[in-house]
């Protein structure tokens, strides 16, 4: 049987593999059914369908994106998931890398119930326009 830190390690380790595999599905299979995901105080994005579809959003603006977990920490059901997120821009080719993290409350089952993102959204419009 696997320990609580294997599992969650991989946990963030296969998620930051999903979100670079291009493969918007299988970031949402990160999530429990009725999960959602808020970034940087936007609208929530609640259900793997609308999970799917904030991830094609990604995906469209930077096809080769890499998501990588810099840090991983977790205290119970509560878990922070420090990352960096690399990828040429669709439109102006810039290249953008950004880092931020994810605020997870884990369901018992190790999905994720809600995530709270955030990184630097002014740093990322910078680079997209390459100034």
């Amino acid at each position: 049987m696997a320990s609580i830190r294997d599992i969650l390690n991989n946990l963030a380790r296969d998620y930051a593999i999903a979100w670079s595999s291009g493969d918007a599905e299988d970031v949402a299979r990160f999530f429990a059914p009725d999960g959602q995901i808020i970034i940087n105080r936007g609208d929530p994005h609640k259900g793997r369908d609308a999970i799917v579809e904030m991830v094609h959003g990604f995906h469209a603006e930077f096809s080769n994106l890499e998501v990588r977990c810099d840090m991983f920490r977790w205290a119970g059901s509560h878990a922070i998931f420090v990352k960096t997120m690399e990828g040429h821009h669709s439109e102006t080719g810039n290249q953008v890398v950004v880092r931020g993290w994810e605020e997870w409350e884990l369901t018992p089952e190790y999905t994720v119930k809600s995530s709270v993102g955030w990184f630097d959204m002014e740093d990322f419009h910078r680079q997209i326009a390459g100034s």
